[in-house]
């Protein structure tokens, strides 16, 4: 599960949480007490933790638990077992109780999705196309929101061709091409928009219809000089997603000469999620 499809329970207010690493973490104890209703859930988790050890062999649990500060009932910050939430949905489901039971079959529909995911990839383009849906995307936008994830699932996979593996050094040459695109960093278009910096929320999520089509052509344009001039550094390769970017902003420049307007928005969709609709371009 990504984040933003992070189960409910973790977002209740009883449970408290903390940013850590590029990561939500979770207090172990405040779920285990929601959803065991134990009247000694200290004791409980001890016992949840010794089960996880040594009767199901998860013998990782203890180095993927992190003891962080969290603010306790006296107002004060103690030291506290938290877990991202990868482990915390690997401790909720050896928790034997009802409450339980609705997380482990949601975790056993997702897992059922992803295999017929992987042996049809359709599938999970039409699931997202729904959930899109869901959330009152318009059908246009949506088709270009999929079309842009394939173009950079294709930019991605030719950077992996040069070499180029690291998520910092996508983060580089992302920013590269939106700079020369748009002039700012996808960090400063996120504050731009007003997107919480902690936020795992897409920026894309929340582009208009143009920004969405400039940042595939700044994309699209950086893969295909890629692919003809194969760099054979991460320095050319910079190079390259600068150029392909700068296509992107020309064209970009050129669009807003005639339409009197700027391509860039501050909107988000956030903004606009109870209407139904994107936000406009800012005039």
């Amino acid at each position: 599960m990504t984040e933003s499809t992070t189960i409910a329970i973790f977002e209740e207010k009883k449970v408290r949480k903390v940013w850590y690493q590029d990561q939500r973490f979770f207090s172990v104890i405040d779920v285990i007490a929601i959803l065991s209703e134990s009247p000694n859930p200290r004791r409980y988790r001890s016992d949840i933790k010794r089960k996880l050890v040594q009767d199901e062999g998860f013998y990782q649990l203890y180095e993927n638990i992190v003891q962080l500060k969290l603010i306790s009932n006296d107002g004060k910050q103690y030291e506290t077992d938290t877990a991202n939430t990868t482990t915390m949905l690997r401790i909720v489901q050896s928790i034997p109780s009802p409450k339980a039971e609705p997380f482990k079959q949601r975790l056993a529909i997702v897992g059922s999705e992803r295999i017929e995911e992987i042996e049809n990839p359709e599938l999970a383009q039409e699931r997202m196309k729904q959930l899109y849906e869901q959330k009152g995307y318009p059908q246009d936008w949506i088709d270009k929101r999929l079309r842009g994830i394939a173009i950079r699932q294709n930019l991605t996979d030719e950077w992996k061709q040069r070499g180029i593996t690291e998520k910092r050094d996508y983060a580089i040459l992302t920013a590269e091409i939106s700079k020369a695109t748009f002039g700012i960093t996808p960090s400063e278009y996120k504050k731009l928009k007003k997107i919480p910096e902690q936020s795992k929320t897409n920026l894309r999520d929340h582009m208009t219809d143009l920004e969405l089509i400039f940042t595939m052509l700044g994309e699209k344009v950086t893969t295909e000089i890629s692919a003809k001039e194969q760099p054979e550094n991460f320095k050319q390769s910079k190079k390259v997603a600068y150029r392909g970017g700068k296509v992107a902003g020309n064209a970009r420049k050129e669009t807003e000469k005639e339409l009197w307007k700027s391509i860039i928005s501050d909107k988000n969709f956030l903004e606009n999620s109870q209407q139904k609709h994107l936000p406009t371009n800012k005039k």
